[in-house]
């Protein structure tokens, strides 16, 4: 049987000044799953996202990524362990200007040390899948926002993750487009097989996810209905 894609265990954060974000936070997250975190700002969801990658260090607890615990490996591994095992999906899309379409998606490729035309060829058809056919040589300043939240959803999917974070994905983007952006990015994780993890303040996009928390001082509370 495989290990949870995710494991969060006993986990504690506060900021300076001594505040609580959370505390006894726990989770897993099976191969595949799809979950959304919600909760009113300040409340610590981006904070959380950076501690499951291995970006900012817990007061107290464990993260597991697929079965790794990542409080064990040094910031070389961790490192490593994010380049192979973690893809992410940020609000304000991080697409290169200088490169061209395929160049940023197959930008983790590159640093797994793929071959440059293999890189690109794979690049190529995954932004024919998120409906960019035709423009992998076109360059970000071309493109809406919600085509360049489909480059970020293409990039973060190029290298088949274990685990997907997105914060925020359609945040920057109208109603209508992150309607269609949201269909493309659940429906191309699922096909991957990525667990994926969600912080959103849409009640759209929670729906796409298999489970819905909200995140409180107390931890992570499932939603019902």
């Amino acid at each position: 049987m495989p290990p949870p894609a995710l494991s969060l265990s006993d986990l504690a954060k506060s900021v300076p000044g001594g505040r609580v974000l959370f505390e006894r936070l726990n989770l897993e997250l099976a191969p595949g799953e799809f979950i959304a975190i919600m909760g009113e700002s300040g409340v610590g969801k981006s904070t959380l996202l950076n501690l499951i990658a291995g970006l900012d260090a817990p007061d107290r607890g464990q993260v597991a990524i697929d079965g790794v615990d990542i409080a064990r490996l040094d910031e070389d591994a961790r490192t490593r362990l994010r380049r192979d095992k973690v893809g992410f999906v940020f609000q304000a899309f991080h697409i290169l200007p200088h490169l061209d379409l395929a160049q940023n998606v197959a930008l983790p490729l590159a640093l797994q040390g793929a071959r440059e035309g293999e890189a690109l060829e794979r690049a190529a058809a995954l932004l024919a899948e998120v409906g960019l056919e035709g423009r992998a040589q076109a360059y970000p300043k071309e493109l809406s926002g919600g085509e360049m939240q489909r480059v970020a959803i293409a990039r973060a999917l190029i290298h088949r993750p274990t685990l997907l974070l997105a914060d925020e994905p359609t945040g920057n983007l109208d109603p209508d487009t992150a309607a269609r952006v949201l269909e493309v990015f659940a429906g191309k994780a699922r096909e991957a097989g990525a667990a994926v993890v969600l912080v959103t303040h849409s009640e759209i996009a929670a729906s796409a996810a298999d489970r819905t928390f909200i995140l409180g001082r107390g931890g992570l509370v499932a939603r019902h209905g």
